[in-house]
């Protein structure tokens, strides 16, 4: 077999993509942190601060209902894998889905007016139906990444391209969104929010048409292959690397959602100066997206398991670090955050690269392909991660007295201080140590996908 000739052909499995095809499949990652990057950076803040939830009623809305979520990812990754439109398994949910979520975002971001329990019912049912659209919507599009191509120094690429829209989407709403909710509310928050998240939806659905129009899938499952989702789950099961992939994804979303949920509280609690947050989560998204940058370069030279284990190594060390800085030394927090923002930039295009490898190493191992049930229980994964890192911030601030608008006594200080800075470090630390027992190796990808091809190629004779 000659694979370079393989790989020049556009419509086969280990096509070379054009870059309108590598920027029509990366911007679809903008328009998901419309999303994205308002629940991970804002909801806490505005269900605690514009709702009127208390820390604890808001860690029970965020916990249990991010806990329904996560467990209608393997149900939408069958789904999609047992899909088959003229258009693929998996572009056309980018259209069905984009308007309800819009819709559903709007409603999570209102404020009715009820008691206080019947705000905490509003925001659970509200809260449970934005994840619902949004794993409609995101569960196929990362599945997408898996089937583009096979090749996978140009699948490494992609993903990255997808990671810096996602990164340069996030710090335009974490620098922007305080502005925008006050031009847009007029002195009216509740309206300010409505109208921002109504706006920001529009734009993301306009973003996923365009990925669903300049994107083609390539890499289709063996065409005898019928198995029922409980045996696609068996054989993950099996797989020793999504297993790994898989605790991986829980601790790093854990230390993302800690980062991401407790900088409203650092800024305009600990520090003292809220003007600052947006400043800060602008730099910080900057820094992700500097760090996605140099992932390509990074992967062609490091093996993806040993660059992880380096990566979160610095992260733990800055973060440490970070805990001892004062309140008043603000130049060395924005500093501290860029470089630990830049190890962990290249973490999302290496991980979501190796949840591809994994599908492709299950079909080699077993001959059966289910691309979207490996990446939605990689997304229930870092759903449960996500749950947990908010609970624990707010459970945490809960504990130890945290009360909204209001002067914070020092052990709230003191937690929200390490909630931002010491927690984050820790977890990065578990993760080293879970990321060394990682077993597909570039050399080893490289033999999988080679075998692959041909096994289509007969295939197709």
């Amino acid at each position: 077999m000659n694979t370079k000739t393989i790989s020049e052909n556009s419509t086969s499995r280990l096509a070379t993509l054009s870059w309108k095809e590598r920027l029509g499949y990366g911007v679809g990652d903008a328009g998901f942190n419309f999303y994205w990057a308002l629940i991970g950076g804002y909801l806490a803040a505005f269900y605690t601060d514009t709702l009127g939830l208390s820390a604890a009623m808001a860690a029970g809305v965020i916990f249990w209902a991010k806990i329904v979520d996560a467990f209608t990812d393997p149900l939408m990754g069958a789904i999609a894998d047992r899909t088959n439109t003229r258009w693929g398994k998996f572009r056309p949910y980018l259209v069905w889905g984009a308007i309800p979520m819009g819709i559903s975002a709007v409603l999570a971001f209102s404020t009715p007016d009820l008691s206080l329990q019947g705000k905490a019912i509003w925001a659970f049912a509200t809260y449970c139906a934005m994840m619902l659209c949004y794993t409609i919507l995101s569960t196929p599009y990362s599945s997408l990444s898996g089937v583009i191509t096979g090749n996978v120094r140009e699948r490494n690429l992609l993903v990255s391209v997808r990671f810096i829209f996602a990164f340069l989407a996030s710090a335009l709403i974490g620098k922007f969104t305080p502005d925008l909710i006050e031009a847009l509310g007029e002195s009216n928050p509740e309206l300010g929010w409505q109208m921002s998240v109504a706006l920001y939806g529009t734009i993301a659905s306009v973003i996923f048409l365009i990925t669903f129009l300049f994107t083609k899938e390539r890499v289709a499952p063996p065409p005898t292959q019928k198995t029922r989702p409980t045996e696609d789950i068996k054989e993950l099961l099996q797989n020793r690397a999504w297993i790994i992939l898989f605790i991986l994804a829980l601790i790093l979303m854990i230390t993302f959602t800690l980062r991401a949920g407790s900088a409203f509280y650092y800024f305009k609690y600990y520090v003292g100066q809220e003007g600052l947050l947006g400043n800060y989560l602008f730099w910080q998204s900057i820094a992700y997206l500097t760090g996605c940058l140099a992932t390509p370069f990074l992967m062609s030279a490091f093996d993806k398991r040993k660059l992880l284990i380096v990566l979160m190594s610095i992260v733990a060390i800055l973060s440490f670090i970070f805990y001892f800085v004062p309140k008043d030394m603000i130049w060395a927090m924005f500093t501290l955050n860029i470089l630990i923002s830049l190890a962990l930039g290249p973490k999302s295009p290496l991980t979501w690269s190796m949840y591809a490898d994994a599908a492709d190493y299950n079909e080699w191992r077993t001959g059966n392909r289910a691309t979207a049930m490996t990446f939605s229980a990689a997304t229930f994964s870092q759903k449960l991660g996500s749950a947990a890192g908010s609970a624990a911030m707010l459970g945490l601030l809960g504990m130890l007295g945290y009360q909204a608008n209001q002067a914070q006594t020092g052990a709230s200080m003191d937690g929200i201080n390490f909630l931002q800075t010491a927690l984050p470090g820790i977890f990065a630390l578990i993760a080293v140590v879970v990321v060394s027992f990682y077993n597909l190796s570039n050399k080893k990808l490289d033999l999988i996908q080679t075998e692959l091809a041909e096994r289509a190629s007969m295939a197709n004779r």
